[in-house]
């Protein structure tokens, strides 16, 4: 193994872990280091001090650019799928990554614009100085201190001082845990008597909106979904706890819910498109 091979390989495993926060994809964040091995490659890099930080900086520029394309494309449809062969996700890597950042923090960071993201993932998650970001993203210390103060925001939300969120969440806790194993009784207990789901007409099977009503309905229909479950995470949705479920890596179903003293009175299950753009998600510690 060559010098600078070798040093890219000592960097390797801290550049994926940037470009993965940054595009929220295995595959992408293995490209985005592709082309940063192409460029270090041909660089002539004879004066740089920091090999660690130049590549820092070129994964990053890789990594905005990938991002500015992404948002000014249209998203395709969240329940279309890729045709055969143009999915290179490996689903056991990306299950194992997405457990390491946490679902929730990938889908608020797929929230922020591009600069925001860049901004924040550097400074917050890699101690990397407003100096040396700003460059990156064509901004001032100053403004870039202000874009990852605003990503800070968005990423936590500004519920964290309700006194009643605590409550909210162990009772969503509680029916997480409940619907992943199954456990009737636990359902039974956690519903109240008159609880009503609302569930639009993207959740699917049907193609029309879907009401349930009372006890029996609704835990029927939270174990028929278990295996979403399994694929859930626990964040703020618009200000009070809720779940996120997340689709080879995208937000498809969003579980909000009213509680009411210890029991959940009523659960809305979220995943059209245009709805979910317009939720506002934060993270929970």
């Amino acid at each position: 193994m060559d010098t600078r091979t070798g040093q890219f390989e000592q960097e390797r495993p801290r550049l994926r872990a940037v470009a993965y926060r940054m595009l929220g994809s295995a595959s992408e964040a293995d490209d985005a280091l592709q082309e940063a091995w192409l460029r270090f490659d041909r660089a002539d890099t004879a004066d740089v001090e920091n090999v660690g930080a130049w590549l820092t900086t070129v994964v990053a520029r890789v990594c905005l650019s990938l991002l500015r394309t992404r948002r000014n494309q249209r998203e395709e449809p969240l329940e279309a799928q890729p045709e055969p062969g143009e999915d290179r996700r490996d689903p056991a890597q990306e299950a194992e990554l997405a457990d390491s950042v946490g679902l929730a923090l990938l889908v608020v960071l797929d929230s922020l614009g591009p600069a925001e993201r860049v901004a924040f993932v550097l400074h917050d998650m890699f101690a990397v100085p407003f100096d040396d970001i700003a460059p990156m993203i064509d901004k001032t210390p100053a403004a870039t201190r202000q874009l990852a103060s605003r990503a800070r925001r968005r990423v936590k939300g500004g519920a964290a001082a309700d006194a009643d969120l605590p409550r909210r969440r162990k009772v969503v806790e509680a029916f997480l845990a409940a619907s992943r194993g199954g456990d009737f009784e636990a359902l039974l207990a956690l519903l109240d008597p008159d609880v009503v789901l609302h569930a639009d007409r993207f959740v699917g099977p049907s193609p029309a909106p879907i009401v349930l009503r009372g006890v029996e309905s609704v835990r029927k229909g939270a174990v028929l979904a278990s295996e979403r479950a399994r694929a859930s995470e626990l964040a703020l949705v618009d200000g009070t706890p809720g779940l996120l479920m997340v689709r080879e890596g995208r937000l498809a179903v969003v579980l909000a819910f009213r509680v009411d003293g210890d029991r959940i009175a009523g659960i809305e299950v979220i995943a059209d498109p245009e709805r979910l753009r317009e939720l506002e998600l934060a993270v929970l510690d």
